[in-house]
């Protein structure tokens, strides 16, 4: 039987590495996603916030 490598093995370590070097750089999400209902609840809790400050800054 062959004995199962670790995760933090040296090669799984390296091409770790190499797909953090290949990977697309994308932004950063601002905001949580997720369809739970916590989740849901925190983003329209946000959206009402944005839109207050919104509503703020067109009537200023």
């Amino acid at each position: 039987m062959a004995a199962q490598r670790g995760a933090r093995s040296p090669r799984n370590i390296e091409t770790r590495k190499k797909k953090l070097a290949h990977a697309i750089p994308r932004a950063k999400v601002t905001r949580i996603q997720g369809n739970t209902p916590a989740a849901r609840k925190r983003l329209k809790k946000l959206s009402g916030i944005a839109r207050q400050a919104k509503a703020k800054a067109a009537a200023a």
